[in-house]
């Protein structure tokens, strides 16, 4: 497992100078030399390897799928590694962090992100693609499940200080093998402003076989979603891929 930290959106950086971001089983006996176990059955199913990183940066999106894609707008990301992340604590609820952990891939075997900045869009959107193990992504998605049925505020500690945002669950993409969809509202201040502002990023959340795709749309006093075509595409590719 690795803990991993998204790279910012490349588009963000020239506009919002100031925006807040949040950042077992015991063993059985041992088994002699001589024991024996239960015979192999037909129906008995070998685990299946999670996508390598290489196969998901495969899998990505390009330039010509994606309509108002500025030139080279689209690149797609290794996570940032480990040594050069910044840690920060844990937000205020737990519920809420175990929502963070899983949206942001900690628990996947290995991630990929991809960034899109459109033409006449400033704020611009990413994905990020979360291969799993053999029924892991099916659990990571109840337990995410779970935490957004509690979760609706939580105050944590970003790069440019303490923060807070509130949670509005939305109506799920009919995408993929599950999917959710929410809203995240954050207080921003801007450079050069006295007065607030409001960041707002919606997510939407699909698992796929063995992986689950989170894909951000950001906003900024005002609502946007990622266009649904992209979201039906990606997980449309993701699902063949892991097609026997």
């Amino acid at each position: 497992m690795y803990v991993r930290a998204l790279r910012p959106l490349l588009a963000l950086g020239t506009v919002i100078a100031g925006v807040l971001l949040a950042s077992g089983c015991s063993a059985g006996p041992a088994a002699g030399p001589d024991s024996v176990g239960p015979p192999a059955t037909a129906s008995a199913k070998a685990a299946v390897a999670p996508l390598t990183r290489a196969q998901l940066r495969a899998l990505t999106l390009k330039e010509s799928e994606v309509a108002g894609a500025h030139e080279a707008g689209i690149p797609v990301q290794d996570p940032q590694p480990k040594e050069e992340q910044r840690s920060f604590p844990p937000v205020s609820d737990p519920t809420c962090q175990t929502m963070l952990d899983i949206r942001n891939g900690e628990r996947a075997s290995t991630v990929v992100v991809q960034v899109f900045n459109w033409k006449g869009d400033i704020y611009g959107g990413g994905s990020m693609l979360a291969a799993y193990e053999d029924g892991k992504a099916q659990q990571a998605f109840a337990q995410l499940k779970q935490a957004l049925g509690s979760c609706r505020s939580y105050e944590g500690t970003g790069r440019v200080g303490k923060f807070k945002s509130t949670l509005t669950m939305e109506q799920a993409s009919n995408v993929g093998d599950e999917a959710v969809r929410f809203r995240e509202t954050t207080p921003v201040i801007f450079m050069g402003s006295e007065h607030p502002g409001e960041r707002n990023e919606q997510f939407t959340v699909v698992r796929a076989g063995n992986t689950i795709v989170t894909f951000r749309k950001l906003n900024v006093d005002g609502s946007a979603s990622f266009p649904a075509d992209l979201v039906k595409r990606q997980v449309e590719r993701l699902q063949n891929a892991q097609r026997p």
